[in-house]
C-alpha cells in the first residue's frame, strides 16, 4: 500500500501537489487518465493503482499488473508545445523512469526504443504515450508508465525475458520511494521539451542512456519491418536504421536483435547521409 499522505508531503511544490488519484484497483490507470483528460482535469493529475485488471501495453500488448507487485501510474499533461515536438515525449518519459529507478533501486536502465526499459536482456517496464489533438495543437497527453518491483515469476512466452527490481537488485525497492523519485524527475525531464534548445537535446540524451540506438544489429518489426544497424535517432526521436538498401527512418515498431539472443552492440558507423 501506498502511504498517501506522506507521497504528498514529498511532492509538495511540484506540479502533481494535490493531483494524486490513487484506486487500489482499476481496470487501466491510462484508461482512468484519459477520462478525466476528457472531462477536464488539469495538468500534471496522476493516476495510480495497487493492482490493474486491464493493464497494457504498446499495440494492444497485455500489461500484468499484479496487486501490490509493480508500479502502475499514468500522468496527464497538458503541454504547451509545438505539436510536432510530441513525438518526443516517449524519449522524455523513458529517461525519467531510468533516472527514478536508478536513484530507487541502484540500477542502470538500458532504454530499448521506442518505449522498453531493460535491465541487461530482460525487460522491466514499459512506456505508453497517448495524445489527442484538437485543430493542430497538443491538448492533452497521458504517460503511462509500467514498472515491475517485486514480481518473481513471469509468464514462460514472453517476447523479452522479464525481471524485477527486486530480483535485479537483490532487496525489496519502495514502490513509494520509486513513485516519488518518477515524478520528480519526469517534472524535470519534461521541462526540456517547453524550450527549443533544450529539446533538440533529448534525442542525444536518450542515445546516452541505450545500448540499443546506435550501433547494434538489429530487426524492426511493424509496418517499416527492416534489418540493420541502428544509427542513432533524428531529431524527432524515430529510430534510424542502416539496412542493405540506406537508411530507414523508423517511426513505429519493436526491436530485437539481429540475430535474435545477440548481446552485444556494434560498433556505430560513421559514414553520414
Amino acid at each position: 500500500m501506498f502511504d498517501l499522505l506522506t507521497l504528498e508531503s514529498a511532492l509538495a511544490g511540484t506540479l502533481f501537489a494535490g493531483k494524486l488519484h490513487y484506486a487500489s484497483s482499476t481496470g487501466s490507470t491510462s484508461d482512468d487518465a484519459k477520462t478525466a483528460a476528457q472531462s477536464g482535469a488539469p495538468h500534471g493529475s496522476v493516476f495510480f493503482a495497487d493492482e490493474q485488471t486491464a493493464g497494457r501495453g504498446r499495440g494492444d500488448h497485455a500489461w500484468h499488473s499484479n496487486r501490490g507487485e509493480g508500479l502502475y501510474v499514468s500522468v496527464l499533461l497538458r503541454p504547451s508545445i509545438p505539436l510536432p515536438r510530441l513525438t518526443l515525449l516517449p524519449l522524455v518519459a523513458g529517461l525519467a523512469a531510468a533516472q527514478a529507478i536508478q536513484e530507487a533501486a541502484g540500477l542502470f536502465v538500458d532504454l530499448r526504443w521506442p518505449n522498453d526499459l531493460l535491465l541487461g536482456a530482460q525487460k522491466t517496464g514499459g512506456i505508453l504515450v497517448e495524445s489527442h489533438t484538437e485543430s493542430g495543437a497538443v491538448a492533452w497527453a497521458v504517460v503511462g508508465i509500467g514498472i515491475n518491483v517485486h514480481q518473481r515469476i513471469f509468464a514462460p512466452w514472453l517476447a523479452t525475458p522479464a525481471t524485477s527490481l527486486d530480483l535485479a537488485s537483490g532487496r525489496a525497492v519502495s514502490r513509494q520511494q520509486l513513485l516519488t523519485a518518477l515524478l520528480k524527475s519526469l517534472e524535470q525531464e519534461c521541462s526540456a521539451l517547453a524550450d527549443t534548445e533544450t529539446a533538440l537535446a533529448i534525442p542525444k540524451h536518450a542515445e546516452q542512456r541505450s545500448t540499443w540506438m546506435g550501433g547494434r544489429r538489429v530487426e524492426v518489426h511493424g509496418p517499416q519491418a527492416c534489418s540493420g544497424v541502428t544509427d542513432g535517432l533524428d531529431d524527432n526521436g524515430f529510430l534510424r536504421v542502416r539496412t542493405a538498401s540506406g537508411i530507414v527512418t523508423v517511426q513505429t515498431g519493436g526491436l530485437r536483435d539481429d540475430p535474435p539472443h545477440s548481446s552485444q552492440p556494434f560498433a556505430r558507423s560513421s559514414q553520414n547521409t
